[in-house]
């Protein structure tokens, strides 16, 4: 793991099994600033440097699906923002794929 106090404290508060799929993400050796933009606007481009690095990710799924599953309110998480992950959690069968909105 990485020295930077950033990274330590935002996986330290993760559970185990959680910490081994977040040991394969693409964001590992990223900052993690990246993923907590002010303002997650759709059209920042902060937010569009996110998903990028999401999208080439091997564990897209499982980031989204934790995110989804523990009610994460905060951030970029598989490739979402707070507020599709909300309107996710809203609508669960809708079908509608967040990432045809970017």
């Amino acid at each position: 793991m990485s020295s930077d106090p950033c990274r330590s404290r935002f996986t330290t508060g993760l559970a185990r099994d959680v910490r081994g799929w977040l040991s394969e993400a693409a964001c590992v050796d990223e900052d993690p600033e990246l993923f907590f933009p002010l303002v997650e606007r759709e059209s920042d481009p902060q937010v569009a440097a996110a998903r990028g690095v999401c999208r080439r990710c091997r564990v897209l799924s499982a980031c989204r699906s934790w995110a989804l599953e523990h009610g994460e309110d905060a951030g970029i998480w598989g490739a979402t923002t707070a507020a599709q992950r909300r309107a996710m959690s809203r609508h669960p069968r809708s079908g509608t794929d967040p990432q045809e909105a970017t």
